[in-house]
């Protein structure tokens, strides 16, 4: 390991290691900075605002904006307080419901391992932390290796500490079909950005937008249910985990439908708390190319 590595680990340990109390202050100063004073990503946090609720007042989507730089600062924070934080105070600040809990001890008695699907809403990195304390599933989280390898060997450590384990995600069919005898749940975050030729197109938060058809097609071959879980905020530093069965028999929609099902459902969960939601991310960065039938419709 490099220097480099073990004086990121010493800065962020250091920051693990502050109270809660101290850590939403200096989550207060990083608001500061980020909102009023570097403007970070501000364009394009408003400019999704504006698009996806054209019913919002300026005031209202100002609003908005304000509460996510706050949701956002202390996320962030939140997430290095997972090198430190008991197993206790873990599952108190992200709890899961008793029906959420419920619903997966019946899944491991049936001898199911299921797909989960959710968003970048709430915080999605303690949500998987309690998960993996609480239930039990193995959960396997897909995520992007980062090209800075040190900041990758710490995120692996943040995210693994629990007992949570971790697939590529060009990897992650194969990993799945290994692990197949194994109850687990493999979570797919998918409100990300993929390429618009092998998307499947949709309407989303008031615009036409690109998804991952991953999580369909993974869960049509391996036949797997699927539920949906919400990551809500309670108050500041606390947060509810919802889930609750989306599809039991993926094998048995069109295509196309289980997309759609998932992606409404988040769009209901952003709508009821939208400053929770990542709107600093590119999400409509692309643009649906028209199919040769549309494109003759238009040249009539």
């Amino acid at each position: 390991m490099s220097f480099t590595y073990y004086l990121l680990q010493l800065i962020v340990y250091g920051l693990a290691l502050l109270p809660f109390r101290v850590l939403y202050l200096l989550a207060d100063v990083m608001y500061v900075l980020l909102y009023h004073v570097l403007s970070y990503r501000k364009k394009v946090v408003m400019s999704n605002l504006r698009a996806s609720f054209p019913e919002k007042s300026e005031q209202e989507l100002k609003k908005i904006c304000k509460d996510f730089y706050h949701y956002l600062c202390d996320m962030f924070l939140e997430t290095f307080k997972t090198l430190t934080i008991s197993k206790e105070a873990m599952v108190k600040r992200c709890a899961f419901t008793p029906e959420t809990i419920a619903l997966f001890n019946q899944l491991a008695e049936e001898g199911k391992s299921v797909i989960l699907v959710m968003g970048h809403k709430g915080n999605w990195e303690w949500a998987g932390n309690s998960f993996s304390i609480l239930l039990k599933q193995q959960l396997y989280v897909i995520y992007h290796p980062l090209s800075n390898k040190n900041m990758d060997a710490l995120m692996y450590k943040m995210r693994t500490r629990f007992g949570t384990k971790l697939y590529a995600m060009q990897d992650t069919f194969r990993e799945m079909v290994k692990n197949r005898k194994e109850i687990n749940a493999t979570a797919f975050i998918a409100d990300q950005s993929p390429q618009p030729a092998t998307a499947h197109w949709t309407t989303f938060l008031n615009q036409d937008t690109p998804v991952f058809k991953g999580t369909e097609k993974i869960a049509q071959k391996m036949n797997y249910p699927i539920v949906y879980v919400a990551v809500n905020k309670v108050k500041r530093g606390y947060y509810s985990v919802e889930a609750s069965m989306l599809i039991e028999a993926p094998t048995t929609l069109a295509e196309g439908e289980i997309t759609d099902i998932h992606t409404k459902q988040l769009e209901r969960d952003i709508i009821a708390q939208p400053s929770t939601w990542l709107w600093s991310h590119r999400r409509w960065k692309h643009k649906r190319q028209p199919q040769p039938q549309e494109e003759a419709v238009a040249s009539i």
